[in-house]
């Protein structure tokens, strides 16, 4: 990884889309800043589509794009998009599967879930978990004491036996029936959103994350960005982001917003009105 000042301006200039995690990226011990709030919304105001990608649940992302400056948000690590459309005055979402085959997958979560609570002691569901339609998030660290590596391995082997696909963010393992992920809903997002092919933007798009749930991302994307504490999973991450932020959570977000702003700003590239 080259450190964030490695990113050169002519192509943080030529950026038109920021995709971004929200969990220990935008936010710092649990908690969004006001500098990594205001970055959100300075990146918007610069010209700069930005969407963020989360492993986060429905009703939290409903929230998220009714009210932050974004202009959508993947949630559940790619089940769905939501954005808000200003004009209509109306939220508006984009899901993967419907509602009988939600009910389906519940019922199979609910069996998975109570194994893992059975034999991997100290962890449990994730305070969120009332507000998710497609995933099992276990909690490892938000709201219990942080578990060993080792348990974490056991809650990632557990869902993979029950034929789920599991990855581990900074707080959670999350799980779902399905072979979506965060990559494969950002092109659906661009595609039928913006009639942009994410295959061909890829030079033009940037991702910002810190967890081995965003080695997707990672991987696809030339332009990829850490923030400092993304090194706290280096062992576990395949792909690592091509940069790094001097700092740990939302000030490192900031300090990434600062860089591609000033990047346009003397490229003479206008506002968003």
């Amino acid at each position: 990884m080259l450190a964030l000042s490695g990113l050169s301006r002519a192509i943080a200039a030529n950026m038109h889309t920021v995709f971004s995690d929200i969990d220990d990226t935008l936010t710092t011990d649990g908690r969004l800043t006001p500098p990594a709030y205001a970055a959100l919304d300075d990146l918007r105001r610069a010209g700069l589509r930005v969407i963020l990608i989360t492993g986060r649940p429905a009703g939290w992302c409903d929230h998220i794009a009714r009210m932050w400056p974004v202009d959508a948000v993947i949630g559940e690590n790619g089940a769905f998009y939501y954005w808000h459309d200003h004009a209509a005055h109306k939220l508006k979402h984009r899901h993967l599967l419907g509602e009988a085959e939600r009910a389906v997958n519940t019922g199979k979560l609910a069996a998975v879930r109570e194994t893992i609570l059975r034999e991997v002691p100290g962890c449990a569901v994730a305070s969120d978990q009332f507000c998710r339609l497609y995933d099992l998030a276990i909690d490892f660290c938000e709201d219990v004491p942080a578990l060993p590596q080792s348990a974490i391995d056991h809650i990632v082997a557990l869902m993979e036996q029950a034929g789920m696909t599991a990855k581990v963010s900074s707080i959670h393992v999350n799980g779902w029936f399905g072979q979506y992920d965060k990559l494969s809903m950002a092109h659906l997002l661009m595609r039928e959103r913006y009639g942009l092919e994410l295959a061909q933007e890829r030079e033009r798009c940037l991702f910002a994350g810190d967890s081995p749930n965003d080695a997707p991302m990672f991987a696809y994307l030339p332009h990829t960005v850490g923030v400092a504490n993304v090194m706290d999973f280096a062992q576990r991450m395949k792909t690592l982001p091509a940069y790094v932020t001097p700092s740990r959570g939302g000030s490192g977000f900031a300090e990434l917003a600062h860089a591609l702003i000033s990047a346009r700003m003397d490229a003479g590239l206008s506002l968003r009105a």
